[in-house]
């Protein structure tokens, strides 16, 4: 019964020792935790946002000059590139063109070998903002980077597979999150370095 009771004690003394480390431990490594957690937020955040609006930059180009080009008075058929774009495994660049009445007039597009269906509801937007950037997701699994560009007689729809960009924004959460963990763990390793120094003193 002795031996039991001085384990016990013996115990609670270990404990009444550690306790407190690891409260002031918790103490210092919470505000580093949190901004760590936010700090690494920010960074995915910027980067991804960075890498999808990046993926609008070359439809913007093409959008904008095959708009003028039919408000110089081209045929709509002179501004789509020569090859049949298939939306559900090519990484090209497409363009469809459409009438005021949002009709496809011209199409590089196709999905499963036919036209495919583009909402309606974005011209409304483009027309009010003067350009207006989507993302389109015409079937399950194939999305693309959009641009929609008004001229004269109707739209200019450039677009393009976001596959590869969202790959990379894939790598970076991953890479991020990595780099979160280990980031959380060597801090709270520091943390406990640092209140048992302070408890020493």
């Amino acid at each position: 019964m002795r031996l039991a009771h001085w384990a016990v004690a013996s115990g609670d003394a270990r404990l009444a020792t550690v306790h407190p480390l690891f409260v002031r431990a918790l103490a210092l490594w919470v505000p580093v935790a949190v901004a760590v957690t936010g700090l690494s937020a920010v960074v995915y955040g910027a980067v991804q946002q960075d890498l999808r609006q990046g993926a609008n930059d070359p439809q913007i180009q093409m959008a904008e000059d095959a708009a003028a080009r039919l408000n110089a008075g081209v045929a709509p058929n002179t501004v789509i590139p020569g090859d049949q774009v298939e939306l559900s495994g090519s990484l090209s660049s497409y363009v469809m063109v459409f009438d005021a009445e949002n009709r496809l007039i011209a199409s590089s597009a196709q999905l499963n070998g036919q036209a495919p269906p583009f909402p309606p509801s974005v011209f409304d937007s483009a027309r009010s903002r003067g350009q207006d950037r989507i993302t389109w997701q015409p079937a399950a699994g194939i999305r693309s980077a959009v641009v929609v560009q008004p001229w004269r007689s109707g739209f200019v729809v450039v677009g393009r597979s976001l596959r590869l960009v969202e790959e990379r924004i894939g790598q970076i959460f991953l890479l991020t999150g990595l780099a979160w963990l280990v980031t959380l763990g060597c801090t709270a390793i520091a943390a406990l370095l640092v209140a048992a120094v302070i408890r020493l003193r």
